[in-house]
């Protein structure tokens, strides 16, 4: 009996370490990457990861990244958020050029975050499926980098600030990549340019269900709006993880148009909550936005803005892990 109790105990619990991982039955293809459990991300190893790194503006930049990959990485950026293009607006970043991406990146010891650019602040249905239709024509560089790739659908697509149009493509577009074979894990973008967290937390849940891997992680971009003071970023915060959702903070500035942003509220809450964050961005800013480049060219000395992302209090240098395949 008490031979019987013990190996009854041993595959219970082997059950229940099972069903943990992302709150359901896991597939062996869920495990061989990044996964969501609740509102915490864990990479492939199952260990706990917190993303904390910056943006890179590849496509604007594209003889870059050999120099900017590695300065990013002294940083000790665990992540890095890339920007693409689908060829919409910009010079499309074809398959070879992702998987050379993506080699880089893995070679300092860093996750890419990846997203196409081209339907920021659109509206339009055509937009967010361009990008769709973008992922499925690279999966070849995505299909079985699930545990150092993310996917980020489409940069701040939905410059309304409406949460139902917002969902209504999401809940179109993820399927879509599922059922396209991509396993990676989903980032999507807030609506309102990503800084109208309201849409996450009014539906947020429904898109996240229209994920048949439940592996989709939601994203606030924090500036004069969803940034602006320490009160708005705790509440921001606190209202989607309290809906149960996976968040990241996939762009913050110090100062933007005009306006202060709280900064210091962000890094220091993100450590906090263990909500990630990547700071926009390594450099190349328009004049008038200048004040966001984090270093003075792909390999040049950190600015202001830059030493307060890295080694200021609950920076990158103090608060960074890497992935666990690393």
């Amino acid at each position: 009996m008490l031979i019987w109790m013990q190996g009854w105990k041993s595959t219970l619990v082997a059950i229940l370490a099972f069903v943990s991982v992302g709150g359901e039955l896991s597939t062996p293809e869920a495990a061989t990457g990044f996964y969501v459990n609740g509102t915490k991300l864990y990479d492939s190893t199952g260990k706990a990861f917190v993303m904390r790194g910056v943006n890179h503006p590849h496509t604007w930049y594209k003889n870059d990244l050999n120099a900017a990959t590695p300065a990013i990485a002294e940083t000790g950026a665990n992540t890095v958020r890339v920007v693409l293009s689908n060829g919409s607006r910009w010079i499309k970043d074809d398959l070879n050029a992702v998987k050379s991406i993506i080699s880089l990146v893995s070679q300092h010891q860093m996750i890419a975050v990846l997203e196409v650019h081209d339907a920021t602040g659109k509206d339009d249905d055509a937009s967010l499926e361009a990008a769709v239709d973008y992922w499925i024509s690279i999966k070849g560089a995505l299909i079985g980098k699930e545990d150092r790739v993310f996917v980020n659908i489409a940069n701040e697509w939905y410059g309304n600030w409406n949460s139902s149009g917002w969902a209504d493509g999401y809940k179109q577009a993820i399927p879509k990549l599922r059922n396209a074979g991509i396993k990676n894990t989903l980032i999507v973008d807030a609506a309102g340019w990503g800084q109208y967290p309201q849409s996450i937390v009014d539906e947020g849940a429904a898109v996240f269900a229209s994920d048949q891997l439940k592996n989709t992680v939601f994203s606030i971009h924090m500036y004069e709006y969803a940034g602006k003071d320490a009160a708005t970023v705790k509440t921001h915060m606190d209202d989607v993880l309290n809906k149960g959702l996976p968040l990241i903070i996939g762009e913050f500035g110090g100062y933007h148009q005009g306006a202060d942003v709280d900064e210091i509220a962000i890094m220091k809450y993100g450590q906090q909550k263990e909500v990630g964050w990547l700071a926009w961005s390594w450099y190349g800013n328009s004049p008038e936005l200048n004040d966001l480049d984090l270093a003075a060219g792909p390999s040049g000395n950190l600015t202001g803005w830059g030493n307060t992302v890295v080694h200021g209090t609950d920076g990158i240098q103090q608060t960074s892990k890497k992935a666990g395949i690393y």
